[in-house]
C-alpha cells in the first residue's frame, strides 16, 4: 500500500476518533453537568413543559407527588401568577455526600403583581443512567411553600374617583341603591305567579328569573339578586314587597344624585363589552369593569378609573396568611371636583326640562362654567342598574333626543350674532359708530338680488345706525353694515375669534362656521351672515368664549370646567378694547330700553341680546325658529354670570322671551 495512502487512512481515523470523543465527552457532560440540568429545568418551566419537568426529577421525588398532582400543582400556581420570563442565576456549587450536587441560585420572574426576586437552593442527585435529576419539592416553587400549602392571588379592587360640583356636592360617585332578590323557599305555593309578578314590575322576564334560581349555589335560603334600583323607587319597592319571596338589600354602587339634570356633563359608566376589552388591552380591565361610555365620566376615564391592587401571598391549610410574596398597592381613582354649581343646574334644568334647548352659565372673567344643561333629558342612574326594553325604545324613539347634548352642537344663532359682527367691523376700521343707513320700511333689498330682501320686525325713530340696530334688533342695518364691513374682514375677524378650529374642552365641541365651504358665497350671503343666519352655526359654549371678550376689554376667555384651573384666554385682543367697550354699552340698553326690557333686574346692570334664528330660508311666517337669548352681568355685583340660552320651537314659545323669566332670577 501506498505510504502517503496509510498516512492518510491514519489521520483520518485520528480526526474521526477525536470527533467521536468529543461528542462522547459533550454528551456525558451535558449529561452530568449538574447547572445545565438546572437550567434546562428553568427553562421548562417558561415553556410551561410540566410534563418533561417531571421527567427530570428523582424517583423519590416521584413517590412524593403523582405526575398528574406535579403537572397540575405547577401549572396553577405559575399561571394563575402570569409568571413570565422566569430566570436563575447560579452563585454556588457545592459537593454533598453520595454525588449530591447543592446548588444555590437567585430566581427573578415577572407575576400579575410584579416583579419577583429570592435566593433559594436545589440539590441534584446523580443517576448513573439518566445523569443528575432534581430532588424535587414544593419549596423550589417559592422558598416558604410546603406541600399544604396554597399560592393565593387577591385582587383589591380600586374604587372609581367621583366627580364633584364646586361646593363639593357628588355628581357621580359610590352610593346606595337598593338590590331587588327573591328567597326561593318563600315563594310559596304560587311560586310562578309570584315570579311572573315580579318579572313584570322589574321589566325583566320569568325565563330569566328562572335561570338566576337554577343557579348551583342557590339553596332555598340563599338570596338571589334579580335587579338593583334606586332607593328613592318607593312605590316599586312597596309593590314587589307585597310579593311572597321578594327581599330587599342595600347595595353599593355608581350612582348620578342629579339625575337628568346633568345627564350630558357628567355621562355614565356600564360594564365593558367584548369590543371594549378589546380596545383597552393592558389596561388592567376585566369581564366585570366598569368604563365610562359617555360625558366626562368617559373623557376622564384614565383618570377615574385608578388601577387594581393585587396581592400574591402563601395561606397554609388553615387559610391563616403565611408569607406575602408580591405586592401591587391599589391605586384609586382620581377626585375630580368641577366649578359646576349643582344647585344652579338643577334649577336650570326644571326650569326647561319639558322643551328643547339649552342654558350655559359661564363666569364672565374667570371663564369657569357653572351649568351646562341640556334638554330634554335622560336618567343615566338607568344605564348603571340596568333599564327595560321599553324604557330603552321610549329614549331611543323619542323625537326630541333626550341623548343629544345640546351645548356640544352647534345652531343658527340669529340675531345675538350681530353683536359679533358689529365688534368686528369696529375692530377692523371698517365700521364706526357713526355710520348711518338709508332705508325705509320693514324690508330692503339691493337691486340685482332678485327676491330676495331682507325683513326687521321693529320700526323705530332715530338714526340707523348701530346703538340702535342692537336696542332694536335691526336686521337691515347689520345687512348693509356687513357689505360694508367687506367679506375679507368678516371672515378674517371669525378666524381670529377660533371659527373652523377645534375649542379645547374636555368634552368635544362641535367647530363654529361660518359657511359650508369655508367661503361667503355672495353678497347675500354676506348680509344675511351679518345678522346670525345665512351659512352661520355656532357652538354655545364657543358663543360664551366669544361674549366674554365684551366684559373684558375685547380678550376672549378659555372656557373651563375643572376646578383650579388658571383663567387663559382663547384669544388675546379678539376685539379692540374700544369696539368691546362700546358693544358692551349697547347691549346695556338693549335690556334698559331695547328687545329685552323683561331683564331688568333692580340694583343691577345686564346687558343682553334677544335673538331668532329661522330654520328655513324662505319668509315662511310658520317656519319653526330658535330662540336665544345672550346676557351677562356689567356691573361689580359679586355675583357676576354670563348666561348663553337657546329653545328650540321659539315660534310658539315665545322665543327669547320664554327664556329670559327662567334666566332673570340668577341674577
Amino acid at each position: 500500500m501506498n505510504k502517503k495512502v496509510v498516512i492518510g487512512i491514519i489521520i483520518a481515523i485520528v480526526i474521526v476518533g477525536a470527533i467521536i470523543g468529543g461528542t462522547i465527552f459533550v454528551l456525558n457532560r451535558q449529561k452530568v453537568n449538574p447547572e445545565d440540568i438546572w437550567q434546562k429545568y428553568i427553562s421548562c418551566i417558561n415553556e410551561k413543559k410540566y410534563d418533561e419537568m417531571y421527567n427530570m426529577i428523582t424517583e423519590n421525588s416521584k413517590s412524593q407527588i403523582s405526575q398528574e398532582d406535579f403537572i397540575a400543582r405547577n401549572k396553577n400556581i405559575y399561571e394563575g401568577i402570569d409568571m413570565a420570563n422566569l430566570k436563575v442565576e447560579i452563585t454556588n456549587i457545592e459537593k454533598e455526600d453520595n454525588g449530591v450536587q447543592k446548588i444555590s441560585y437567585k430566581e427573578t420572574m415577572e407575576t400579575s403583581a410584579g416583579n419577583i426576586d429570592f435566593t433559594n437552593t436545589v440539590r441534584l442527585a446523580k443517576d448513573k443512567e439518566n445523569g443528575y435529576l432534581v430532588e424535587w419539592s414544593h419549596s423550589l416553587i417559592f422558598p416558604q411553600l410546603s406541600s399544604t400549602d396554597k399560592v393565593r392571588v387577591k385582587t383589591i379592587s380600586a374604587k372609581r374617583g367621583s366627580i364633584l360640583d364646586k361646593n363639593g356636592t357628588m355628581l357621580a360617585g359610590e352610593g346606595k341603591v337598593s338590590s331587588i332578590g327573591i328567597v326561593p323557599g318563600k315563594l310559596g305555593e304560587n311560586k310562578e305567579s309570584g315570579i311572573e309578578q315580579i318579572a313584570n314590575l322589574l321589566g325583566t322576564t320569568s325565563e330569566a328569573i328562572n335561570k338566576s334560581l337554577a343557579a348551583s349555589w342557590v339553596k332555598d335560603d340563599s338570596f338571589v339578586p334579580i335587579k338593583s334600583v334606586s332607593t328613592n323607587e318607593t312605590e316599586l319597592k312597596e309593590n314587589l314587597l307585597k310579593i311572597p319571596g321578594v327581599k330587599i338589600t342595600t347595595d353599593n354602587a355608581r350612582i348620578y344624585p342629579l339625575g337628568e339634570a346633568a345627564a350630558h356633563l357628567v355621562g355614565y359608566v356600564q360594564t365593558v363589552t367584548a369590543e371594549d376589552l378589546e380596545n383597552n388591552k393592558g389596561k388592567g380591565y376585566t369581564n366585570t369593569s366598569l368604563i365610562g361610555k359617555a360625558g366626562l365620566e368617559k373623557q376622564y376615564e384614565e383618570r377615574l378609573k385608578g388601577s387594581d391592587g393585587l396581592e400574591l401571598y402563601i395561606e397554609d391549610s388553615e387559610e391563616n396568611r403565611k408569607a406575602e410574596i408580591a405586592k401591587i398597592e391599589v391605586q384609586n381613582g382620581e377626585e375630580i371636583k368641577l366649578t359646576i354649581d349643582a344647585n344652579m343646574q338643577t334649577k336650570l334644568y326644571n326650569e326647561l326640562k319639558n322643551d328643547e334647548g339649552f342654558f350655559v352659565v359661564m363666569e364672565p372673567h374667570t371663564g369657569a362654567l357653572l351649568a351646562l344643561v341640556s334638554t330634554p333629558s335622560y336618567d343615566p342612574n338607568k344605564f348603571v342598574l340596568g333599564m327595560t326594553t321599553d324604557e330603552w325604545n321610549s329614549i331611543r324613539d323619542n323625537e326630541a333626543k333626550p341623548m343629544l347634548a345640546r351645548f356640544l352642537q352647534t345652531y343658527c344663532p340669529g340675531s345675538t350674532f350681530k353683536p359679533i359682527t358689529g365688534a368686528i367691523g369696529l375692530s377692523t376700521g371698517s365700521l364706526s359708530v357713526d355710520d348711518t343707513f338709508s332705508y325705509s320700511g320693514l324690508s330692503w333689498k339691493k337691486d340685482g338680488w332678485g327676491e330676495h330682501d331682507i325683513t326687521t320686525l321693529t320700526a323705530y325713530n332715530g338714526p340707523k345706525n348701530l346703538r340702535n340696530a342692537l336696542i332694536y334688533s335691526d336686521n337691515i342695518y347689520f345687512a348693509q353694515a356687513n357689505i360694508q364691513i367687506g367679506k375679507t374682514n368678516f371672515i378674517n375677524g371669525l378666524k381670529k375669534l377660533k371659527f373652523d378650529e377645534n375649542i379645547d374642552f374636555p368634552l368635544s365641541l362641535s367647530k363654529s362656521q361660518f359657511s359650508n365651504d369655508g367661503d361667503i358665497a355672495n353678497e347675500k350671503v354676506l348680509a344675511d351672515s351679518a345678522y346670525g343666519q345665512g351659512e352661520m352655526l355656532v357652538n354655545p359654549i364657543h358663543m360664551a368664549s366669544i361674549y366674554s371678550a365684551f366684559a373684558n376689554d375685547g380678550n376672549m376667555l378659555k372656557p373651563y370646567i375643572e376646578a383650579d384651573s388658571n383663567t387663559e384666554y382663547l384669544v388675546e385682543g379678539a376685539f379692540t378694547k374700544e369696539a368691546a367697550n362700546i358693544i358692551k354699552d349697547d347691549l346695556i340698553q338693549v335690556v334698559e330700553i331695547g328687545t329685552a326690557t323683561d331683564m331688568k333686574v333692580s340694583g343691577r346692570t345686564i346687558a343682553g341680546k334677544t335673538g331668532t334664528a329661522e330654520l328655513k330660508a324662505s319668509k315662511d311666517a310658520t317656519a319653526d325658529v330658535l330662540g336665544w337669548f345672550n346676557c351677562f352681568s356689567a356691573d361689580s355685583n359679586s355675583n357676576q354670570l354670563l348666561v348663553i340660552s337657546m329653545v328650540e320651537k321659539g315660534r310658539e314659545l315665545g322665543g327669547s322671551h320664554y327664556l329670559i323669566p327662567k334666566i332673570k332670577t340668577l341674577f
